[in-house]
């Protein structure tokens, strides 16, 4: 039996006991993990397509180990102008391996909350977070860490679950300095700020 599906917002072809290289996903080292997005399973002749993903269908895996990817070299030129930026890039991954495929049946895991909206408190902009795009910053919102100052109060851990938990697709993101950039913006640090996200790499802080 075979699967197709969605990890950390990526597709991969999945047998049991396949070891699988995937975005870092927020799970330790040792985590059962599992995953809902499943697109099809094939079981001989038999296909299963889904509509995107099929019901019930769950992959589950065992967290093997953190790593970092091969670095990449970024070379950025502006012709006439002396612009001239190279920086290398090192994608933090994660390794896992293969334990079921479950074509029906699984649970899937249960949305966030939606937090009450709140009048008092303005809701802050926390895309200025690196690594927090819209659908990360949603999430939050959602989960009710809507300021900058919510977000350094909350652990990564606790960042990382509010994600998984909104979408399988936010699972890989990196959330180890997501305090500490929320306290320079909730402090209004705007240039430590800077100097912080130039220093990360794949999330995590050089």
């Amino acid at each position: 039996m075979y699967a197709i599906v969605e990890i950390a917002g990526q597709q991969f072809k999945v047998e049991k006991d396949q070891k699988v290289f995937v975005h870092r996903l927020a799970s330790e080292e040792g985590d059962a993990v599992s995953f809902d997005n499943v697109l099809l399973i094939g079981d001989g002749d038999n296909v299963t397509l889904g509509a995107p993903a099929i019901d019930g269908a769950q992959v589950s895996a065992k967290v093997l180990k953190h790593l970092q990817g091969d670095k990449v070299i970024v070379f950025k030129k502006k012709r006439r102008k002396g612009y001239r930026v190279k920086n290398g890039h090192r994608q933090a991954l994660t390794e896992i391996v293969i334990e079921s495929i479950a074509a029906s049946g699984a649970k899937k895991a249960a949305p966030a909350k939606k937090a009450k909206k709140a009048t008092a408190t303005k809701a802050d902009d926390l895309k200025k977070i690196e690594g927090a795009g819209p659908k990360a910053a949603e999430a939050l919102v959602n989960a009710g860490i809507d300021t900058f100052a919510k977000v350094a109060n909350t652990p990564a851990e606790k960042l990382s679950e509010v994600l998984t938990a909104a979408s399988s697709r936010l699972s890989h993101i990196v959330t180890e300095t997501w305090p500490k950039q929320a306290q320079l913006a909730a402090d209004g640090k705007w240039d430590e700020l800077k100097e912080l996200q130039d220093r990360l790499d794949g999330g995590i802080e050089k």
